[in-house]
């Protein structure tokens, strides 16, 4: 009975972190006047802040169980899935759009589930075979094939040297966060001392720490590309609402439901998950641009999510009989 309350709680906290993660797509839409470092910045700085804020009732306790090895392994997981991931996202995502970012990235569940798999044989909980999965994940492939014809054939806008930007910030934002889910979910499950949520709020402040660095090339050095150097004051205050807003949502909420998912999840599974990201990703750029998705567009989402789904139940007869 508990592993069936598992699987359905964790099942529950993916889609609920996609919900909230699916508007980090939205964001550099939202602010196309500002440079990609700046909002990579802008961002962290205050998932930084909100999670040192949210760490203060607990920050002795917490603390106490910190060691050399948790920092260290904190900051490298924050570097590759928070602060590279995300200026590969927004290079991506202005150069090409949301679609095509949300669907190359969108492959996470494939990426995840293979590398995971090659790198953990033997590895106890960590889910179906790999050629169990082959059929479900290749219609992951298939619905990420769909949205690379639809860019490239029918002309979303951008020129053929912004799209293959695009192609390549979305392919690195890609790369990062699946070393960072598969690497993330083994420190988890080796790390008792900390629950899903304080895990959550210490990555929050290394990503803060690190985020500092990027304040002088971003703020100080970095030009604007779609706008004039200097921005108005209400353009600040934008930049900062969106900021806090992605990183309460997304970091804070997200990341911490992600984890919790990670921990209650086989990582065959909780891989998949990912793909609720993509989904609300895309349900957000559509209303965002007005418009309902078009033929390829849809049918990639069908095909990803039947792919996702036919995937969680491949899981539930041994979860069931666990």
């Amino acid at each position: 009975m508990n592993t069936s309350r598992n699987l359905l709680l964790g099942l529950l906290c993916g889609l609920v972190a996609g919900a909230f993660w699916g508007g980090v797509f939205l964001a550099p839409k939202l602010l196309d006047a500002f440079t990609p470092l700046q909002m990579t910045a802008g961002r962290y700085i205050a998932y930084g802040l909100a999670s040192a804020v949210l760490l203060i009732p607990a920050w002795r306790t917490v603390m106490g169980r910190m060691d050399g090895r948790d920092w260290r392994d904190l900051f490298l997981l924050s570097l590759l899935g928070n602060l590279i991931y995300y200026v590969g996202l927004s290079v991506s995502v202005q150069s090409a759009g949301v679609a095509l970012a949300s669907l190359i990235i969108g492959l996470l569940p494939v990426t995840v589930t293979l590398v995971g798999a090659h790198s953990g044989k033997g590895r106890a909980g960590e889910g179906v075979p790999l050629r169990r999965l082959a059929a479900p994940l290749a219609l992951i492939v298939a619905g990420g094939v769909c949205i690379n014809v639809s860019v490239f054939t029918e002309g979303h806008g951008a020129g053929i040297g912004k799209q293959v930007v695009g192609v390549l910030g979305a392919l690195l934002a890609l790369a990062m966060w699946t070393a960072y889910a598969v690497w993330n979910a083994r420190r988890l499950a080796a790390t008792p001392k900390f629950n899903s949520h304080e895990w959550s709020l210490l990555t929050g402040v290394a990503t803060g720490l690190l985020s500092l660095l990027l304040v002088i090339p971003a703020f100080g050095l970095g030009g604007k590309v779609h706008a004039p150097a200097a921005h108005t004051p209400e353009a600040w205050g934008w930049f900062w609402m969106v900021s806090f807003a992605v990183a309460i949502g997304a970091s804070v909420i997200g990341n911490g439901l992600w984890n919790a998912a990670s921990r209650l999840l086989p990582l065959s599974l909780s891989g998949q998950m990912i793909v609720f990201e993509t989904l609300f990703a895309l349900l957000y750029g559509f209303l965002h641009e007005g418009r309902w998705p078009r033929g390829l567009e849809a049918a990639a989402i069908a095909l990803m999510l039947v792919g996702v789904l036919w995937s969680v139940r491949l899981h539930r007869p041994k979860v069931d009989l666990a």
